[in-house]
């Protein structure tokens, strides 16, 4: 996973650190890096992140559009939700409301259906 930050500004790893201690806040999760990206998963994956060069494209799946400040993109994936890209370049931009995004796609990322019950 590191090999992801090789070259970057600290901050980028800080805000992902922080990213993925939103995730891990929720319960537990994997993290594990792909050859471009960096996957954060429960039952499946529902968050991950990108890193750029000056920044962290940070993303999240929800059922749902969602409004953020640091929102840059919203991927439609049908009936499956909607994904939802974050800029974040340091650890300073997660916020509150990041957390709660973070608490609400964790819950799809465990398969919880309507009724809160798991699949």
């Amino acid at each position: 996973m590191s090999d992801h930050f090789i070259g970057k500004p600290t901050e980028l790893r800080e805000a992902f650190d922080g990213f993925v201690e939103l995730a891990r806040g929720c319960g537990p999760v994997t993290v594990y890096a792909q050859k471009t990206r960096i996957v954060i998963q429960a039952r499946v994956r529902f968050a991950g992140a990108v890193v750029r060069n000056h920044w962290l494209d940070a993303s999240i799946w929800l059922k749902r559009r969602a409004e953020h400040a640091r929102l840059t993109r919203i991927e439609d994936f049908g009936h499956l939700g909607f994904g939802h890209h974050f800029r974040l370049a340091g650890r300073g931009d997660i916020d509150d409301a990041l957390a709660r995004l973070m608490r609400e796609g964790y819950r799809i990322g465990e398969q919880e259906d309507i009724c809160g019950k798991s699949a």
